[in-house]
């Protein structure tokens, strides 16, 4: 069965943001003198970018506040999103799949507006036909939200929908969508069920490799 659209994370899934995040966030709290190991970058891996701040702030002891720790991050990764971002293996060959065969893709994530237009630029071929931000929902990931509004600025039905992700927090929301997620895990462990299929990358995989999974 071919979905009726692709709906796909940005970061970890799509793109290899996750250093980018890493150095941003450990640049950030060595001003608190705390050193951020990967343990703590898994605890907020998928986002949304106030869980960050929450955390953050939490781990300086309260010296400032979650918004200070959300939007400090948020300036450190925009410094070199776009001169820095390389794609997942095996990330283009979907995007080109999809292209190929007519089918629409959303980017769907838990960072803020500005880095997923930069993460569409840096594309730069119009692989996307909706981007969706925690900027744009009341409700960011895990709350399906996101999944939802990307659905309906296609105009297709969500069960009829393909999402791919890589966090815990990412596949929460696509299932409580009510899509069929595939998950591409890296730093945590996700288990299959009948709504969601694991794969451990995907590179060599096609597009149409992905369909089969469901």
């Amino acid at each position: 069965m071919i979905p009726e659209a692709i709906l796909i994370d940005m970061d970890g899934t799509l793109v290899d943001s996750e250093p980018l995040w890493f150095a941003g966030e450990a640049q950030l709290m060595a001003q608190f003198d705390f050193e951020w190991k990967h343990e703590n970058q898994a605890q907020v891996l998928g986002g949304p970018i106030a869980k960050v701040g929450r955390y953050m702030s939490q781990l300086a002891n309260g010296a400032n506040t979650p918004e200070f720790f959300s939007e400090s991050l948020i300036a450190n990764v925009s410094a070199s999103f776009e001169e820095q971002l390389s794609l997942l293996p095996g990330a283009l060959e979907i995007l080109e799949g999809a292209k190929s065969m007519g089918i629409p893709v959303a980017l769907v994530s838990a960072s803020p507006r500005q880095l997923v237009e930069a993460c569409d630029r840096f594309l730069g071929v119009g692989f996307f036909d909706a981007l969706v931000s925690c900027d744009d929902v009341t409700n960011t990931k895990p709350d399906p939200e996101s999944y939802l509004k990307a659905a309906q600025m296609l105009g297709v039905a969500i069960s009829n929908c393909l999402v791919l992700e890589d966090s815990q927090t990412g596949v929460t929301s696509g299932k409580a969508s009510g899509a069929k997620v595939i998950a591409i895990p890296h730093l945590v462990s996700i288990q299959e069920d009948d709504q969601v299929k694991v794969v451990k990358t995907l590179a060599g995989m096609q597009v149409t490799d992905l369909f089969n999974l469901h």
